[in-house]
């Protein structure tokens, strides 16, 4: 089964939860992203790993002609009731179903850690951008800059063969994504942060938004709903305030640019 076979599944088990309840939190992220991009009207953009769409929109908004691939069907069709003229497809970031030179920007947020060769991804990226554009890829920041590292930890922690790889936080590392860019021949010429704080009126919605995804897709599969509910209340409890709701910060993510 290949990377985007297996991604689909993990992501597409719950996706309306995810449209709704946790990609909104992204925003900071997105924005900053697509200022970097040079969105504007007329401009093409990729969004590769496109989710429910949220970036998307926004690039919609910004006058942009959006073009959008997930490994989820689910995703792609909420993106696609979300912006109707756009083009959303089904298929795999390493392999992209498209034309060399198409997009004015080719823009990843939180994409590109699920892939199984990102060098592979970010060439495609490269192949399909056209010249003098720009690719914007965005994942989390290192692991001690983002408090909800300590809910994927609690994770990690509760299965029976921990993986022995940094899991989402991977390519997070200093200097790792910046050397995937220049491995792929990719000329960098940017490297920023923003802070995209999490806040949940409570732990059932947290829990809600957070089994929607792929990676607590898994290991619910593998720990069960009771080890794995239990294991990230408690990983959670030092963000409750008095008033029962949950405020997780800092989370940097940080963003590459090519260009």
């Amino acid at each position: 089964m290949g990377t985007a076979a297996i991604q689909g599944d993990l992501w597409g088990q719950a996706p309306q939860d995810w449209v709704t309840l946790q990609e909104p939190m992204h925003r900071p992220l997105w924005e900053a992203m697509l200022d970097a991009a040079l969105i504007r009207l007329g401009k093409r953009i990729l969004d590769a790993g496109c989710g429910g769409g949220g970036a998307s929109v926004l690039a919609a908004e910004r006058g942009a002609l959006v073009s959008g691939l997930d490994a989820a069907a689910g995703m792609v069709q909420i993106a696609l009731t979300r912006i109707p003229d756009g083009d959303f497809r089904v298929g795999d970031i390493e392999n992209l179903p498209y034309e060399d030179n198409v997009f004015d920007a080719v823009f990843a947020a939180n994409a590109i850690q699920y892939s199984a060769d990102p060098v592979a991804t970010l060439r495609e990226f490269g192949r399909v951008c056209r010249p003098g554009g720009r690719i914007v890829v965005g994942l989390f920041g290192p692991p001690e800059n983002v408090a909800f590292c300590t809910v994927f930890t609690a994770m990690k922690n509760i299965l029976p063969d921990p993986p022995l790889s940094a899991g989402p936080f991977e390519l997070s590392l200093p200097g790792k994504l910046e050397s995937l860019f220049s491995e792929a021949g990719l000329n960098m010429v940017q490297s920023d942060e923003v802070d995209c704080p999490f806040y949940y009126p409570d732990f059932e919605t947290l829990w809600q938004a957070q089994k929607s995804a792929g990676p607590f897709q898994n290991v619910l599969r593998i720990a069960g709903q009771k080890k794995l509910q239990w294991a990230i209340r408690e990983a959670i409890e030092q963000y409750r305030l008095d008033d029962g709701t949950f405020h997780i910060q800092p989370n940097v993510f940080k963003y590459v640019v090519a260009g």
